[in-house]
């Protein structure tokens, strides 16, 4: 068993629509330890997406708690949330989200520079490691507009863990993939998450992800049904 790196307690999510609350998160309690491969899973309008943005810090719990390698998110300032974003949490989206007129190499080493001890010829370094680990060192000049759906979403993965971040949120990393792809970019995760030990978090209802998953938590109207370890 791995050290402990996140701690979800009774936490709540709600949101006013007109004169009704709409509870997102529901007293959700759980933890996540170093080196995990998990899903979170469940229909739209589960909660998941909304405990992955929490955990990353994008979203704020309303009630309850979220500590996340030794922060809690309720109470850090916006600064301090993008410090622990820039420093320790990596993020994959479904929609690959990569500057179209920066080269591949360039959208990779963005979040370096985010990192103002990172000199040069480190960020080249780590940068060219990236490339490697996502079978991508040949295509580092290209555009994003030259590559596949899936080479696109490989660069995504080495924009999420280029820095080497203790935590990768994946949030429906494979939905508009095809089957090859989907498998291809699991194996990455898998290798990535064996040789880095870096804990990876995904929100997913794709039976593709689902099946290479170590830990399965099924959420439904904001609720953890069930936890299963594989």
């Amino acid at each position: 068993m791995g050290e402990t790196i996140i701690k979800i307690q009774n936490l709540i999510r709600s949101y006013q629509m007109g004169s009704t609350t709409l509870n997102a998160l529901n007293n959700v309690t759980l933890d996540f330890t170093t080196g995990e491969f998990t899903g979170l899973i469940g229909p739209s309008g589960s909660g998941k997406t909304t405990l992955l943005n929490i955990i990353g810090s994008l979203d704020l719990p309303t009630s309850g708690s979220a500590e996340v390698l030794g922060r809690k998110i309720e109470t850090l300032s916006p600064k301090q949330a993008a410090v622990l974003r820039n420093f320790e949490i990596g993020f994959i989206f479904q929609t690959f989200n990569l500057l179209p007129v920066y080269t591949i190499y360039e959208n990779i080493e963005f979040p370096l520079l985010l990192q103002p001890q990172l000199k040069t010829p480190q960020r080249r370094e780590m940068v060219r490691q990236a490339l490697e680990w996502v079978g991508l060192a040949d295509r580092a000049g290209s555009m994003p507009k030259q590559l596949s759906g899936g080479q696109c979403q490989r660069v995504a993965i080495a924009r999420a863990i280029v820095k080497k971040p203790r935590l990768v949120l994946a949030d429906e990393p494979t939905a508009n993939l095809d089957a090859q792809n989907s498998a291809n970019i699991m194996e990455i995760m898998l290798k990535l998450n064996r040789e880095l030990n870096t804990t990876f978090i995904f929100s997913t209802h794709d039976e593709k992800v689902i099946k290479h998953l170590r830990r399965k938590i099924k959420l439904a109207d904001g609720q953890v049904v069930s936890d299963e370890s594989i």
